[in-house]
């Protein structure tokens, strides 16, 4: 009667039937020879060996010494791997750093996940610090009330760094942040090729490096990122900026005032917008980068100016006095 294959397997995938003959090897002390027809992998993979005073027995390895061997041996491999780990990022780092647009992507990430707020600081860095010459950013008001001061100097410092090796940086701000002391300390710092602009609504965070890797948040507290290199992707969120950033309003190196028109500041007359659009409060001070008790102060200025005494009137009265026609026509 023939015995079946036994099938290949290491240690961590013991089979039952040596499993078995294992344990019974232990609580007799051997097994004889022949018991392994079943199970000789116990015999290479070092369970069992021969018994000096009986070549027909096999004695069991004390388990303690297998898995002191085996996690030896993981060890090495583990220390193995680390090493090849070391060479290959010094072979790779300076590589990284040659402008590769010639170069096939096929098998590169286009999509990476950032996670963690140090991480997405060291890729924003990692990426200014290439010999990349231009930097466009969406910057939405939440984004600068994070940042402590400590940090605040690092960006600036790095945008200087920047500027200093001939990039130039372009920037979209909502108007809520036109006068925001942060932001102007931060623009009287930097000189170089640098402007700034903005807008009543702008999108989410949004940061494009010479137009082939941008950065855009992954969840809501932004603790997580998407680095993208898929060059089509890259190429329409880099239209969506240039198109946004011809519709703003200059802020730096020289502001450009928007003008008040019928006593109705551009401010309110963003505010009248989504009203008539059915916005509560607080959506319409998420949109515009304001807090509420700031927003409702402006509706009720709004208000005052149009002689509304109810919300449902502001709206006709919006409707009626053609200040969001007059916005049009003064673009």
């Amino acid at each position: 009667m023939s015995v079946p294959l036994h099938p290949d397997h290491g240690v961590e995938d013991l089979c039952a039937a040596g499993t078995k003959l294992y344990e019974r090897a232990l609580r007799e002390g051997h097994v004889g020879n022949a018991d392994t027809r079943a199970a000789p992998c116990l015999i290479d993979l070092g369970l069992l060996h021969p018994s000096i005073e009986d070549p027909n027995r096999l004695n069991p390895v004390a388990p303690a010494v297998v898995l002191h061997r085996l996690l030896r041996t993981s060890e090495d491999l583990i220390a193995h791997e680390r090493q090849r780990e070391a060479r290959l990022s010094d072979l790779f780092e300076p590589l990284m750093r040659i402008d590769g647009r010639r170069t096939g992507s096929e098998d590169f990430p286009t999509i990476s996940v950032l996670s963690g707020l140090d991480h997405i600081r060291r890729a924003i860095d990692r990426a200014m610090a290439s010999d990349f010459d231009e930097l466009l950013a969406i910057q939405p008001h939440t984004s600068h009330t994070q940042l402590a001061p400590e940090l605040l100097r690092a960006a600036v410092a790095r945008d200087q760094d920047f500027l200093n090796r001939g990039g130039r940086i372009r920037t979209l701000y909502q108007h809520t942040l036109r006068h925001a002391p942060s932001v102007l300390a931060r623009y009287e710092q930097l000189t170089g090729d640098v402007e700034a602009r903005t807008l009543n609504e702008i999108t989410d965070r949004l940061l494009i490096v010479n137009r082939t890797v941008a950065l855009i948040p992954a969840n809501a507290d932004r603790t997580l990122a998407l680095e993208i290199r898929h060059p089509v992707i890259v190429a329409f969120l880099a239209t969506a900026f240039d198109r946004l950033w011809r519709l703003a309003t200059p802020m730096h190196p020289k502001a450009v005032q928007q003008p008040v028109l019928n006593g109705i500041t551009p401010r309110q007359r963003a505010i009248a917008e989504l009203l008539i659009e059915g916005h509560t409060d607080a959506v319409i001070a998420d949109r515009l980068g304001m807090n509420v008790r700031t927003a409702r102060v402006h509706i009720a200025k709004l208000a005052a100016t149009l002689g509304s005494d109810s919300r449902a009137q502001l709206g006709y009265r919006i409707a009626q006095s053609g200040i969001l026609e007059q916005e049009g026509e003064t673009e």
